[in-house]
């Protein structure tokens, strides 16, 4: 069985439908996953994504905040949906294919923009989330699963358009790399766009404060697709779908897809 993942933070799935349509038609994921889609689930224009081949959706949504949802056209069940750091928000659900792979799709807090959780309560809440999703993983090792989302981190020193000046920027600094190192240990998760695409630059968030985003080219990755060991060797391909930031209207990120043959 071959499939593809993709995953791609919408910034609101109702200003964007016809963004997604347009992903759907030209890149024509298997499975697509979206996050901050600021809906209720109800006021989700499924029925426009269905008459693209995309009839199975499980989602979390709220008004105007966070949200996660997947579009599947291969059947899919929810499994879970968990609540992290005591937030209350929408920002995980996970599906189960019949070929029995989990995929999870998280939205994790951004953080805010001051790296101290003494003076910034985002702050704190991310490395909460981050440490209650830790605990899912050990507690529970997951196996045929396949991690998505906007983690909100760039680990990685060419994850991000330079280093050292954005050691003290939310998404780069130690703490929130060693603390997304510690989920993904503790899942055995492994990190397959950066496996796939070890060497250079890698983004897929660019902000909308640059005149020029493509050109300035001051991206970080902060979206993410893992995989467990046992589907490691099953995954390839995993691309950036860049121009996709360029289209009409877009969000601030683009979305990222892998190949999957089970």
């Amino acid at each position: 069985m071959s499939f593809t993942v993709a995953t791609w933070n919408i910034n609101s799935v109702r200003l964007r439908a016809d963004l997604v349509m347009q992903m759907m038609q030209e890149a024509a994921p298997d499975v697509l996953c979206l996050q901050e889609c600021k809906s209720p689930v109800e006021k989700i224009p499924h029925d426009q994504f269905a008459a693209l081949g995309y009839q199975h959706m499980v989602a979390r949504g709220q008004k105007g905040y966070n949200g996660v949802a997947i579009f599947s056209k291969l059947p899919m069940k929810e499994v879970c949906a968990w609540d992290f750091a005591d937030l209350g928000h929408a920002r995980h659900v996970a599906g189960q294919l019949d070929n029995g792979v989990t995929v999870h799709n998280f939205y994790v807090p951004a953080g805010g923009d001051v790296a101290d959780r003494d003076v910034n309560e985002k702050f704190g809440q991310k490395l909460d989330y981050l440490a209650d999703m830790r605990d899912a993983f050990q507690a529970r090792k997951p196996e045929r699963a396949i991690l998505v989302g906007d983690l909100n981190i760039a680990p990685e020193e060419d994850d991000v358009w330079d280093h050292k000046k954005l050691l003290k920027v939310v998404s780069h600094t130690p703490i929130e790399v060693a603390a997304l190192a510690e989920v993904q240990t503790a899942g055995a998760w492994t990190d397959i766009v950066r496996k796939h695409i070890p060497e250079g630059k890698l983004y897929s968030w660019w902000s909308y404060r640059a005149r020029d985003w493509d050109t300035a080219d001051k991206g970080r990755r902060l979206d993410h697709i893992w995989t467990t060991a046992d589907l490691v060797d099953h995954a390839s391909d995993s691309r950036v779908l860049r121009d996709v930031r360029g289209w009409e209207q877009p969000s601030d990120h683009a979305p990222i897809i892998t190949r999957f043959d089970i």
